[in-house]
């Protein structure tokens, strides 16, 4: 059974830091792309950041380009998202999600599994 189990999610105030981490089990996990979307509050889930197979592509939202890095550590089936400079708008709550196929483009229907999601709330 696959599991993908997000942590790292909280308060914090604008221009403030916060590292999610996703632990995934059940899976080849360096077989999968692994990817982060978020969901604001009556919004819509929105890609955020991707990282390919071995870690040598990225793929991010423009709005978070210089604040936010996806990392992962293979040998620790875990993907990471450093978020830094946070804003008010970047509240949501964020999940971790695995697509079996290697694209440039990340909708969220094209992902096989998903988290349950962290929320992530900056104050103003």
């Amino acid at each position: 059974q696959v599991q993908l189990v997000e942590s790292g999610g909280g308060l914090v105030q604008a221009g403030g830091s916060l590292r999610l981490t996703c632990a995934a089990s059940g899976l080849t996990f360096s077989s999968y792309v692994m990817a982060w979307f978020r969901q604001a509050p009556g919004g819509e889930r929105e890609f955020v950041e991707a990282i390919s197979r071995c870690g040598d592509k990225t793929y991010y939202l423009p709005s978070v380009k210089g604040r936010f890095t996806i990392s992962r550590d293979n040998a620790k089936n875990t993907v990471y998202l450093q978020m830094n400079n946070l804003k008010p708008e970047d509240t949501a709550v964020y999940y971790c999600a695995a697509s079996d196929t290697d694209r440039d483009l990340f909708p969220p229907q094209a992902m096989n599994y998903w988290g349950k999601g962290t929320l992530v709330n900056v104050s103003s």
